[in-house]
């Protein structure tokens, strides 16, 4: 949303100022009839391949009504452009697990409660984000007494903000469809900082109260016969930008003007399959009884007249000035999608690292962005982990005290990464230089490999020379 437009957000907070009379069952049925969710599905589609191009249809006038031909060859040929630049950013900035650092008390409590689903939601997270936007993940804990996670797609909610910073998230709805014994129904959850109200949707597709929900409202959760609640609304945003606008927004046309070309051209190639054929002197009725007899016969009769005959015509496509074309909108689309060309020829078969930076800088601008506001997120993580240690009665932990890197996943010259870290040796610490090697993919278990070789070592060196033990001289 750029900054000139009003937020749904805002418009919310507005309609809860100024209808003060409405009933909260009212003012949620208000609020999901006017959520345009429009354009996060449209960036979804396009992941998956599904583009405006598959939707075209061709037409022609008859009559003066503009009418569907379908025997027009009308080929849809979709191009996956946007599945190919969100998979790059989010494989380039969270391909590789986020490191934490901090107190080891801490860590040491994060590792056990942050498991490797907390990785795969992480990934959902950029891919959502890189979508949709944004998208939001809900802390929760299980019936078992443990702390999980769950990533809530983006178009299933409104967060409501205070009226004056639009910062603090006072509550939150999310509505969502469900299946129960074959019938499809509609729920809708009202999350405070202090509980959840559950609503059920009617036939007439007005949300009331649950009335199977006991109790209702509800504390967030149980942990062990005592309800609580967090005292924050357990959403956490993950944005993609400032804006919070799909990566699409900035290159979708490209994509459309691509997809279009390319399925027109396919359609030439098949119009101009068949010749246009300039019949001079044809002695048949009809022109259907011209074409049975080239099918059947390879042949036709010709009056005899010295003019008769019997010419082809057929068009010849742009070829040249179409590919001119393709190759600019490839080249724009990497441009502005902010993307690495792998097929790009500049920089040789084994570039070096400063030209892979290069080739890197724009997709890092565009990661940058998105690791700027995944941070406020990770951020919320860590405090409602600290606040379910508190719970456990395992200790009282800071959240600020922990720190976040991301681990860019970036091509690299292999060799010269190696020769680095080998001239690297006795400069810095061996941890450091491990951590940087393109073979290591974990500083820690590398290191401890280490370890044991030099131990295992100096074991054989001192079985290959056995010393006298103290006192087996001969005396004096």
């Amino acid at each position: 949303m750029y900054p000139d437009t009003p937020t749904f957000e805002q418009q919310i907070n507005e309609k809860m100022a100024t209808e003060t009379t409405n009933t909260k069952p009212k003012i949620l049925n208000d609020l999901i009839r006017t959520h345009d969710t429009t354009e996060m599905k449209r960036g979804v589609d396009y992941y998956f391949n599904r583009s405006d191009i598959m939707k075209r249809q061709q037409y022609v006038w008859k009559d003066g009504v503009k009418v569907v031909d379908e025997t027009k060859p009308n080929n849809k040929i979709p191009h996956g452009w946007h599945k190919l630049l969100v998979d790059q950013k989010v494989s380039y900035i969270l391909g590789k697990s986020v490191t934490f650092t901090g107190p080891d008390a801490f860590l040491k409590k994060i590792a056990e409660v942050l498991t490797e689903d907390f990785n795969d939601d992480m990934i959902e997270l950029g891919l959502g984000a890189s979508n949709k936007g944004k998208e939001w993940l809900h802390p929760y804990i299980n019936e078992d007494g443990e702390f999980d996670t769950i990533v809530i797609p983006a178009e299933e909610c409104i967060p409501i903000y205070d009226t004056s910073k639009q910062k603090n998230l006072e509550a939150f709805i999310r509505y969502y469809p469900y299946i129960i014994n074959g019938e499809e129904g509609k729920r809708a959850e009202w999350w405070t900082k202090d509980d959840v109200t559950y609503y059920v949707a009617t036939a007439e597709g007005e949300f009331v109260l649950d009335t199977t929900e006991e109790p209702n409202p509800a504390p967030h959760f149980y942990y062990g016969d005592k309800g609580y609640g967090w005292g924050e609304v357990p959403f956490i945003k993950f944005a993609n930008n400032q804006f919070e606008v799909s990566d699409l927004d900035f290159y979708k046309e490209l994509i459309d003007d691509y997809d279009k070309r390319v399925s027109d051209n396919s359609n030439n190639l098949e119009e101009l399959q068949s010749l246009i054929f300039v019949l001079k002197g044809y002695e048949g009725q009809s022109l259907s009884e011209f074409m049975d007899n080239l099918r059947h016969y390879k042949a036709i009769t010709l009056d005899a007249d010295p003019g008769s005959g019997v010419d082809t015509v057929s068009a010849e496509l742009p070829i040249q000035s179409v590919n001119s074309h393709l190759d600019r909108l490839r080249e724009e689309i990497f441009t502005f999608g902010q993307g690495v060309d792998v097929n790009t020829n500049k920089f040789g078969n084994a570039p070096s690292g400063i030209a892979l930076k290069f080739l890197f800088s724009l997709l890092d601008l565009k990661a940058d962005m998105l690791e700027r506001k995944f941070r406020k997120g990770l951020e919320w993580v860590i405090w409602f982990v600290a606040e379910y240690l508190s719970i456990k009665g395992e200790g009282q932990f800071n959240y600020k005290e922990v720190k976040f890197t991301f681990n860019k996943n970036m091509l690299m010259n292999e060799l010269e990464a190696s020769q680095i870290a080998q001239n690297s040796s006795g400069i810095i610490s061996e941890r450091t230089i491990l951590a940087h090697h393109p073979w290591v993919t974990n500083p820690e278990e590398e290191e401890k490999r280490k370890k044991e070789e030099r131990e295992e070592k100096a074991k054989q060196v001192q079985d290959n020379y056995q010393f006298p033990e103290q006192g087996d001289g001969d005396d004096e």
